[in-house]
């Protein structure tokens, strides 16, 4: 690679801070909920670890680089579209697929100038889905603050999508090549795909395991692979090598909606940070109601398809019960636990880095989290 397009780690911090600064969870478990092994020391991190310094110190420089990029490219002339512009870098929060970007970058060699421009590109196009997202589900929150339907409007959130996802394409137009842009583009696809099928099986209650997965590893867990298979690509690894990284994206992509899952129905919305108990109201079957209507007794089974049925507001504080009752939640949180681990395993050749190990803690920060 052309050193020339090497990411210089000598330039000066933005004193942007990346990330929410959001602290881990601690407390006392109950069986089926999701955990973290501890750390070295045999201790868990402090809840006072910012997430930066935490899982992301490797990167810190090029992600700052990000922030800052990403900020450039999100400007008007006009104040009222400036402001709402502002307004949607904020609800990205954790720069969770920017990061695994960057740092698979740095596992595999070194971070470059083009690095940090796939890694802004694919946030302009997670934000945009999470703003689209935020009008499906009429959520009025997300990382503690309003929801730009909330705020604006759905017509308003709608077009802000579409203005992430065009400027998005603009800024990997710039890159020396089009693969940023052709695998980006099937990506975003994919995730349409995946939220058009959600959609169209709205209350449907015969959904099944395999549909379920086929549809959250389109909406969920391929812009995480393609920042993998990006890094893998840009380090000048063969196919197989691609393929086999990217892996780590898709098993952490899928664990981390089944951990989301798992929290809007067992979640705070205070520590959470986002309107939950959305997918019940809005007819999506997800993991643990799945599970709960394929063990559930033929009694059980009829309450919980008249609780589906039902009013769509009252229809969480119905079944949770039912839930509670059955083996709903352990189930869920083990299946997410599966996934984590496949994905550290697809990361286990990987050179002895502090990326590594960030990557490795952010397999278990994805079904650890209280946000």
């Amino acid at each position: 690679m052309d050193a020339s397009n090497t990411f210089d780690k000598r330039s000066p911090s933005s004193g942007v801070e990346i990330g929410d600064g959001v602290q881990n969870h601690h407390g006392n478990r109950e069986p089926g909920t999701i955990a973290r092994p501890a750390n070295k020391q045999g201790t868990k991190n402090s809840p006072s670890a910012s997430l930066l310094d935490r899982l992301y110190g490797p990167i810190t420089q090029p992600l700052e680089a990000v922030e800052r990029l990403l900020r450039k490219e999100l400007q008007s002339p006009f104040e009222d579209v400036a402001a709402l512009l502002r307004h949607g870098v904020n609800l990205g929060g954790k720069r969770l697929r920017p990061a695994i970007h960057l740092l698979l970058a740095d596992a595999l060699g070194e971070v470059t100038n083009n690095n940090v421009v796939i890694a802004t590109v694919l946030e302009m196009v997670h934000t945009a889905t999470l703003v689209h997202d935020d009008v499906l589900d009429n959520a009025l929150t997300r990382r503690h603050v309003e929801t730009v339907n909330a705020k604006w409007n759905n017509h308003t959130s709608i077009l802000l999508g579409d203005y992430l996802f065009a400027q998005s394409f603009r800024l990997s137009a710039t890159l020396d090549n089009t693969r940023t842009c052709q695998w980006v583009g099937e990506a975003a696809r994919l995730v349409c795909e995946g939220e058009l099928r959600q959609v169209l099986h709205r209350d449907w209650l015969e959904l099944d395991e395999a549909t379920y997965f086929a549809m959250i590893r389109g909406k969920t867990a391929e812009l995480c692979r393609v920042a993998c298979s990006l890094a893998a690509a840009e380090a000048g690894r063969n196919e197989r090598d691609i393929e086999a990284i990217a892996a780590y994206g898709d098993h952490l992509g899928i664990a981390f909606q089944i951990a989301d899952d798992y929290l809007d129905l067992w979640g705070d919305d205070g520590a959470v940070g986002k309107t939950l108990g959305t997918d019940l109201q809005q007819g999506k079957l997800t993991l643990p109601i799945i599970r709960l209507l394929e063990t559930a007794t033929s009694t059980v089974k009829q309450s919980v398809l008249e609780i589906l049925s039902g009013a769509p507001d009252s229809r969480v504080d119905r079944i949770r019960p039912l839930l509670d009752k059955s083996d709903a939640k352990a189930y869920t949180a083990n299946v997410a636990a599966e996934y984590r681990d496949r994905a550290l395993a697809a990361i286990a050749n990987l050179p002895e880095k502090d990326s590594r190990r960030c990557l490795t803690e952010i397999a278990y920060f994805s079904v650890d989290r209280t946000f």
